[in-house]
């Protein structure tokens, strides 16, 4: 075969090689296979040729063996081959085929030599008349070359462009194939589901012409262009309530938004309406925000009339950051209201080509899909494709040839299709849901369509697209070229058409109208389903004493029992083996916890009372600096033990998992976790706390402000190690001003913990509020092994979460300065405290530093009366708490490191000296 061209000769070595298997074993190969090569046999034997004068391909001599071909052996080894290069080209379609596909609406495609062609496989149109066994592998059995490529044009190279050859499971790949040659041949929407598809534009288009009149210039974001993701969304959603889904979670950005909310969640017009005319609803709880950033939930009915709960999350303008917190809040869900069936919640992410193609994120969340603590069940993408990021054209916005070449990371398939052939569309909506269904995979769908304005309604397009913007005005919109398809085939009637169109418009009227005479709209947020209505919001007053968050002795033994015994037969290494005496020791004999120990007990009576517990980050079931081992493995055989998980029977399961090195992506989903599970204790931890900067956009657009923007509470915990030690710039400082500087109106708690029970207490805190809020806890580094850094039991049975933490040693009548402080540095002053016998200055530990516990310090400091107060950091003047004290009226004086542009210095004797300096400045 010296003839074939590079990638034939590649495609010609694979078909030999399933020959060779097929000939040791037939069923070592697909079925599709087994049946080219029972013809392909048969055709060497007896090639068309020998029986053409009978005008069948085997006449009944041959079957029997009565007739024998008269060609030469030359010519049988050339049909051969041409069967071998008829096969290797039905397989260089389906890998390249959907290079040729006409996905665009607008414009031909770039050429991306697909290497399709007939001289491509050494054939001709000499060959178009002849018969081939290959022919079976299409399923459209022996068959001439000319209906062979027909087929093959027709599946892969028409409106829609099939990506899936890359799939490593061979049945994946099986399952794809023939529902995409079997279906695309023949699919044909039924009379009723071209009804709903016209139904669904119409909805679409008259709802964007009608806020284009009567709202001249205000923001939508239109989804004029991309009008057929109204009818793919109808049918993703329909498709898996059928398919027994009975609740789906929507993420998306602001283009369409509005569209989605009316026409597919079934949002008030008059509620949208509100919106545009700037009316304020009295309900609203915080500071509210823009009308294409708001979530929304409804259960909907489908055609065939089965329920299903379609949520919309909020998101901000930040493209895909909502991403996570989708898949977050579907694995919670999936967790803990369908016992962990994901056939029960599917996510759908709605993505802008750019975005999907430009920002980090999603390569994050991809990522997360196949991994033990985050997957979904598989995720439907469906991605906008306006081939235009605001203004940067997509060759600008790429290197890739297609937005979507991210779904190959995780072996998802992708289905390119035109935008402008709804049926199409519905097609690949179908097919995808009906793959995540089967596979519990993602999927994605590429929706090639256009942007009919700028990137707002108020932005010129032509100054950047002039000619693609030409083609765009000349173009009718997609309801009127689906319409007069559907009149030109005689599907609906053209009267039946205006009449709709002429009734939603008056029905839009009436209830902009309703909206004009100031008539009472009720206010309808994202109403979350779990535990929330037993919840209210916080006040001020909440904030003054701490509830109380002890547990008895006897539950304190139960999981003080579990966190000591392992399995029989198990073995772990010898330091564990020490480590399970040490926690014996501190819980029996000396009863005096260290960090590690509080914590897990926090976590395991929290259990105990049936509440989740959830922790993720990075290295947390060892913990990064080698404290927690909360999973213990066996040293021979790796297997693991989680002690939390043997406290009781019917105990919620203690989910720790090490994610994976993500902090934007992995906070995200903690959070959206959260959100869905207000009765769970839901934690991520950083490496080191200043790891947390590659989360910021979670920080700030979700964990600080999601509350006043949405009047959506959370109670996501952060756990930043924080502390200075010498270990350099990048891991002595979480940035505690970041969060502090972000602090308002009680959004959030900020806490830096100098003792194990007041961590125990703080966490438990976080469910036995009858509200929830978002908790940044500088964690400590040192202090996990500090021998000063311990708690009685006793403190775990009884008190509360204690704000501040005033001074045993000082002598009230004697103390002429209080040094006031927050974390690590308390034990560096201590130390020198007690060494030089200085009961003359009193040490206060801010424990609570947002929101500020102005009524327990003023209780803890009044025996010191007119006594200097200093505060004390270790953290550069500029960082660290000063600014914010000095924000909220606190005037103090400062002792701390200088203000520096890096958090701090990477030489360990410069470290020694200034921590020494702060220290005896304080003392001084």
């Amino acid at each position: 075969m010296d003839q074939y061209s590079y990638i034939a000769n590649s495609d010609a070595a694979y078909v030999d090689q399933l020959y060779q298997s097929y000939k040791q074993d037939p069923q070592s190969v697909d079925e599709s296979w087994q049946q080219f090569f029972k013809g392909f046999e048969f055709s060497l034997a007896y090639p068309p040729d020998a029986t053409a004068a009978n005008g069948n391909h085997k006449t009944n001599g041959a079957a029997n063996g009565q007739t024998k071909s008269t060609k030469t052996p030359d010519r049988d080894a050339t049909h051969a081959e041409k069967e071998v290069s008829v096969a290797s080209l039905i397989k260089a379609y389906r890998s390249r085929g959907h290079l040729l596909a006409k996905t665009n609406p607008l414009r031909e495609r770039k050429d991306r030599q697909p290497r399709v062609d007939l001289p491509d496989y050494a054939l001709t149109d000499a060959d178009l008349d002849t018969t081939f066994e290959s022919g079976k592998l299409l399923g459209v059995g022996p068959a001439t070359l000319r209906t062979i490529m027909e087929s093959l044009r027709k599946i892969y190279a028409g409106n829609i462009g099939f990506e899936y050859m890359y799939i490593r499971e061979m049945d994946v790949k099986i399952w794809l194939r023939n529902k995409i040659e079997k279906e695309a041949l023949v699919f044909s929407p039924t009379t009723k589901e071209k009804t709903r598809i016209f139904e669904k534009l119409n909805e679409a288009s008259v709802f964007e012409n009608f806020l284009a009149t009567k709202f001249l210039g205000q923001k939508r974001f239109s989804l004029e262009g991309g009008e057929a993701t109204i009818p793919a969304l109808d049918t993703i959603i329909s498709t898996a309530a059928e398919l027994g889904v009975e609740e789906v979670m929507i993420g998306m950005a602001h283009r369409g938004r509005l569209n989605v909310l009316a026409n597919i969640l079934g949002k008030s017009y008059e509620s949208i309406f509100d919106g545009f005319e700037g009316n304020m609803p009295k309900e609203i709880h915080g500071d509210g925000d823009v009308k294409y950033h708001l979530g929304y939930t409804s259960l909907t009915k489908t055609p065939s009339g089965k329920e299903i709960n379609v949520k919309l999350a909020p998101n901000p303008s930040h493209l895909e950051t909502v991403d996570p917190v989708v898949e977050g809040f579907v694995r919670a869900q999936a967790d803990e209201e369908y016992r962990g069936d994901f056939n029960k919640i599917m996510p759908i992410l709605i993505h802008g080509d750019a975005a999907l193609a430009g920002q980090g994120i999603v390569y994050e969340v991809t990522q997360m899909a196949k991994l033990p603590g985050y997957q979904t069940g598989g995720t439907v993408h469906f991605v906008i494709n306006n081939q235009i990021g605001f203004t940067t054209d997509f060759d600008d916005a790429r290197s890739s040839i297609y937005c979507s070449d991210i779904a190959k990371i995780i072996d998802a398939p992708i289905f390119h299709v035109n935008g402008d052939d709804p049926e199409a569309v519905i097609f690949c909506a179908k097919l995808a849901v009906e793959f995540r269904a089967k596979f519990n995979r993602d999927v994605f769908i590429d929706m090639v369509c256009y942007r009919r304005y700028g990137h707002n309604e108020s932005d010129e397009p032509k100054f950047t697209q002039p000619t693609m913007y030409n083609i765009i005005d000349k173009r009718a919109g997609l309801r009127e070229l689906y319409k007069d398809l559907l009149i030109k085939r005689g599907d609906v009637d053209a009267e039946l058409a205006q009449r709709m169109d002429t009734e939603f418009k008056q029905q839009l009227q009436d209830r902009l109208d309703k909206v004009k005479q100031k008539a009472e709209i009720p206010y309808k947020p994202l109403t979350l389903d779990r535990g929330w209505a037993e919840l209210r919001t916080s006040t001020p007053e909440d904030f003054d004493q701490s509830p109380e968050t002890g547990v008895s002795q006897e539950i304190i033994d139960t999981v003080g029992n579990a966190l000591v015994i392992i399995p029989d037969g198990f073995k772990p290494l010898k330091q564990i083996d020490k480590l399970l005496k040490d926690r014996r020791t501190m819980l029996t004999d000396t009863k005096l916890v260290n960090w590690g120990t509080a914590e897990l007990l926090a976590y395991g009576t929290l259990l105990l009372e049936n509440q989740p517990v959830r922790l993720s980050g990075q290295d947390v079931q060892r913990g990064t600096f080698s404290h927690r081992h909360a999973v213990l493995h066996d040293a021979e055989t790796n297997e693991t033990y989680s002690s939390l998980d043997h406290l009781k029977n019917g105990q919620p399961r203690f989910q720790v998992y090490n994610s994976l090195l993500s902090e934007y992506g992995v906070l995200g989903f903690e959070y959206g976790y959260a959100m869905a599970t207000p009765n769970a204790l839901v934690i991520w931890e950083a490496q080191f706390g200043d790891f947390s900067n590659g989360a910021q956009l979670i920080i700030d657009q979700f964990i600080a402000a999601a509350e006043s923007k949405w009047g959506i509470e959370n109670g996501v915990v952060m756990l930043l190690p924080h502390g200075y030690e010498g270990q350099g710039p990048e891991h002595s400082n979480a940035r505690p001003e970041r969060y502090l500087q972000l602090y308002a109106e009680y959004n959030m708690v900020v806490a830096n913990v100098t003792t194990p029970a007041n961590f125990f207490h703080l966490l438990r805190r976080q469910l036995t509020w009858q509200f929830r809020k978002p908790l940044v806890v500088m964690s400590p580094k040192s202090l996990l092994r500090h021998p000063k850094c311990i708690s009685p039991v006793d403190e775990l049975t009884k008190g509360a979460f204690q704000e501040v933490l005033g001074d045993d040693y000082a002598k009230p009548k004697k103390v002429k300065r209080v040094l006031l402080c927050t974390g690590k540095v308390y034990y560096d002053l201590l130390d020198k405290q007690q060494a030089d016998q200085r009961d003359d200055v009193a040490i206060v530990r801010i424990e609570q530093v947002a929101p500020f516990p102005k009524k327990q310090l003023d209780a803890v400091l009044k025996p010191y009366g007119k006594a200097e107060q200093i505060w004390v950091q270790e953290e550069p003047d500029n960082m660290g708490y000063w600014t914010y004290l000095l924000r909220i009226g606190q005037n103090l004086p400062i002792i701390s490191r200088k203000a520096s542009a890096s958090p701090a210095t990477g030489f360990a004797k410069k470290h020694a000296q200034e921590q020494a300096e702060i220290v005896r400045r304080a003392f001084d």
